[in-house]
């Protein structure tokens, strides 16, 4: 004899449908609110051009591509200046960067963030010479960044007396040196500024930590954004590897398109233009 409720079964089967809805909503739902949070993280690590990464760091998009995110780098740096990108920060999270103005790089010869990275993505050759045949850690080679001088906030080119960031810099009379420069508001005096050498700076920060400035008037910008680029048509010629450049192009495959370059030059030269019109 079945003795089975009929009605207590529908209802059981009813409230069952439920919650598995009800849990199917709630899963949507934090997907989506994952989502959205990860988007947002997304969004701000695209809006972080100005990070300064580690010594030997590889150029940005391969850097992010050859990080693990392991933080092997921040503990071995014994200052404490690496940090590690947190949710929230609106940098690619997990990677390595630091804020000069916090606590800059102090330039350890012997680099320990460097051969601690598993992946390369601080790649050791890049700080690295060799010395008798042997290859030795050389933290004068780093390009971290390139220190740049607001002269409108920069006190020295009011005319005020100031080597904060000259003193401060590691790579004493290359990275930074002082020239003098006259002062038109007086006519009488000379000012002495600070003038950044890009061959030489290694982006450690350590003049801008030093700068007496309430916001620093010295500070460090990633390369590609501090530098300009003049193209590959200018070359320097007292510069050997610029020389070494233009050998390497081969010049035969460069073409001109005006209209004027495809006539001969006797052509041209002898055509009446109207250069001389009133």
């Amino acid at each position: 004899m079945n003795t089975q409720n009929p009605k207590k079964d529908t209802k059981t089967s009813i409230s069952e449908r439920r919650r598995f809805l009800s849990i199917m909503a709630q899963s949507i739902g934090l997907s989506a609110l994952g989502g959205i949070i990860w988007t947002g993280y997304v969004e701000e690590a695209k809006a972080s051009p100005l990070l300064l990464r580690p010594p030997a760091a590889l150029p940005e998009p391969k850097f992010l591509r050859t990080c693990i995110k392991c933080g092997q780098c921040a503990e071995a740096c014994p200052y404490d200046t690496l940090l590690m990108a947190k949710p929230g920060d609106g940098l690619p999270m997990g990677t390595p960067y630091f804020i000069p103005r916090d606590i800059p790089c102090y330039m350890c010869t012997d680099i320990p963030c460097v051969p601690v990275c598993p992946t390369g993505a601080l790649d050791e050759d890049a700080v690295s010479s060799v010395v008798d045949g042997k290859k030795v850690l050389d933290i004068n080679k780093a390009q971290m960044g390139l220190a740049v001088v607001d002269h409108e906030s920069c006190v020295a080119f009011w005319g005020i007396q100031c080597d904060a960031c000259y003193r401060a810099c590691p790579v004493l009379g290359k990275a930074i040196t002082i020239e003098f420069i006259r002062n038109e508001r007086t006519g009488k005096h000379a000012k002495l500024v600070p003038v950044v050498h890009a061959d030489h700076c290694t982006g450690c920060g350590l003049c801008e930590r030093a700068c007496v400035t309430e916001k620093a008037a010295i500070f460090v910008l990633p390369r590609d954004i501090a530098m300009g680029k003049p193209g590959d048509y200018y070359v320097k010629g007292w510069s050997k590897k610029d020389q070494e450049r233009i050998k390497q192009r081969d010049l035969t495959k460069l073409e001109t398109k005006t209209e004027r370059s495809e006539k001969k030059p006797q052509d041209y030269l002898n055509m009446d233009e109207g250069l001389f019109d009133d």
